[in-house]
């Protein structure tokens, strides 16, 4: 008689046992899928990081092409002569200088809007 009822002790215990394992395993995958959603790293925090990058990437560009510029004014500092063709270049687009041979094409104010 000690058997048996040793056999049901050991069952309930055992299925006591289980419950809590199971439990316990369902607690740890709801805290990971929380944080996987949620958490620092998360899938709301990506969704925002590729909304902001969407935001800033026409700032970037634009940061890029005025580095360039520095860049290129930066190099135009060295201490060696320019090239001729990069002097020439400037002179005619800043201070509007040509050779005496070269032909000036002057568009109207007008005709810039209707050309395509």
């Amino acid at each position: 008689m000690v058997l048996r009822r040793t056999k049901p002790d050991r069952r309930k215990r055992r299925l006591r046992q289980h419950i809590l394992v199971l439990l316990g395993c369902l607690s740890m995958s709801a805290y990971f899928v929380h944080h996987t959603i949620t958490g620092k790293h998360g899938l709301e925090a990506r969704s925002r990081l590729i909304q902001r990058s969407k935001v800033l990437e026409p700032q970037i560009a634009g940061l890029e092409t005025v580095q360039a510029v520095l860049l290129r004014d930066v190099l135009l500092l060295r201490p060696d002569p320019p090239h001729g063709d990069l002097v020439e270049e400037i002179a005619i687009g800043v201070l509007g200088m040509a050779r005496p041979g070269d032909r000036i094409v002057l568009l109207r104010p007008d005709a810039r809007q209707a050309a395509p």
